[in-house]
C-alpha cells in the first residue's frame, strides 16, 4: 500500500467538493429537501400506525372482562 502526502489528499478532496458544487442548481437542493420531507412524513406514519397495531394486538385484558 502506498502512503498519500497530505498535499495530495487535500487536493484531491477540494477539487471533488468544488466540481460538486458547481454543478449543483437550487432546482436541485429544493427537490432534495421535498424529498427529504416527504420521506420524513411517510416514515412518522408508518411508525404511528405500526406502534398503534402493535399496541392493540398485544394489549392484555383486565380482569373485569371490559378490555381496558
Amino acid at each position: 500500500m502506498t502512503a498519500v502526502d497530505g498535499g495530495t489528499r487535500a487536493g484531491t478532496l477540494g477539487g471533488t467538493l468544488l466540481s460538486t458544487l458547481v454543478n449543483l442548481t437550487g432546482q436541485d437542493l429544493l427537490e432534495t429537501a421535498l424529498l427529504a420531507a416527504v420521506g420524513a412524513v411517510v416514515s412518522f406514519v408508518v411508525s404511528l400506525t405500526l406502534s398503534r397495531l402493535v399496541r392493540g394486538k398485544w394489549r392484555k385484558k383486565s380482569p373485569g372482562g371490559d378490555g381496558v
